[in-house]
């Protein structure tokens, strides 16, 4: 088991460092920085252009500027914003928890969901029941998460009035990026698990379980669902990504206070360390993800504990 942690481990940070040297090497194609700070204003001379490279430390080699950024990291130094000279980690800091709280009770709204929703039409295989949730996920993939967004704002925030619109004010400020985000997730996991089940349900451990007399319930719950875990989990490790991808724009769309905003506000004021600082605490969020849900298969399955 250790030399399975370490393997991950070195691979994980392999990953980051890839991760960070891509963004850091295209953000040097996006444009200078030190000619954002004068927009609308009048045209910077040379001389001053200078002066503000040396001062946000462009001037330097690209090799040396990345492995301080590096060498901060391990630290948790993650540098000064461009904009308003703030420190990098106390940015981040006060953008992660609303981000991971999002994220998290996204993906509990998906598994409460998913779960019976993919369960019952797997059993009732071919019933107007399992025709109806097919049909139900085959519409949730086609929307964009950012117009199943807007429809909800506009519906329970604007006609209706039940839920706030936007912001980040109360726990019913939670709801609705919550909801759009999980039921996105949620149409992919119920057919995944369909799929699965209705594949260990025709082997034939199931048949010989069946023919000792186990109720269909045990079969179901204790044998069927056990092996179907491995492929849901890893399932749902991977569209971690995909869901931090999703965060981005849903908390525009929400105004909520984020990693996601924090980025785009980035991007658009070519705030190389605030971008950078950003990709890489999601980077290390979905490398932390996957590394646990590679160490839960043991959980699930006794031959990946017994390897």
């Amino acid at each position: 088991m250790a030399r399975y942690l370490v393997s991950q481990l070195l691979q994980a940070v392999l990953v980051i460092i890839f991760v960070t040297l891509v963004v850091a090497a295209m953000l040097r194609f996006s444009g200078d920085p030190a000619v954002a700070q004068f927009q609308g204003a009048s045209a910077p001379t040379a001389e001053q252009l200078r002066e503000i490279r040396q001062a946000m430390g462009l001037d330097r080699p690209f090799s040396t500027q990345y492995l301080n950024f590096l060498g901060g990291v391990l630290t948790g130094d993650f540098g000064t914003s461009f904009r308003g000279s703030r420190p990098v980690g106390a940015l981040i800091r006060q953008a992660l928890p609303p981000t991971a709280l999002l994220a998290l009770c996204s993906l509990l709204i998906s598994v409460v969901l998913a779960l019976p929703l993919g369960i019952h039409a797997a059993v009732h295989k071919g019933r107007w029941a399992d025709q109806v949730i097919r049909l139900v996920s085959l519409l949730g993939l086609s929307f964009p998460n950012f117009w199943l967004g807007i429809m909800l704002v506009l519906i329970f925030g604007v006609v209706l009035r039940w839920l706030p619109p936007s912001g980040y004010e109360s726990a019913a400020s939670l709801i609705l990026p919550s909801v759009t985000l999980g039921l996105i997730l949620t149409a992919t996991t119920v057919r995944l698990l369909r799929a699965a089940l209705l594949d260990v349900l025709s082997s034939q451990y199931i048949t010989v379980a069946r023919s000792k007399g186990l109720s269909e319930r045990t079969v179901l719950y204790k044998h069927a669902l056990r092996n179907t875990a491995i492929p849901v989990v890893t399932f749902i490790g991977l569209q971690f990504g995909g869901l931090i991808g999703g965060v981005v724009v849903v908390e525009q769309v929400f105004a909520w206070p984020g990693l996601g905003s924090l980025a785009l506000q980035a991007i658009a004021n070519r705030d190389y360390p605030v971008l950078q600082g950003t990709v890489t605490v999601l980077a290390i969020l979905v490398v932390i993800v996957n590394l646990l849900v590679d160490l839960s298969y043991g959980l699930f399955d006794p031959r990946v504990r017994m390897s």
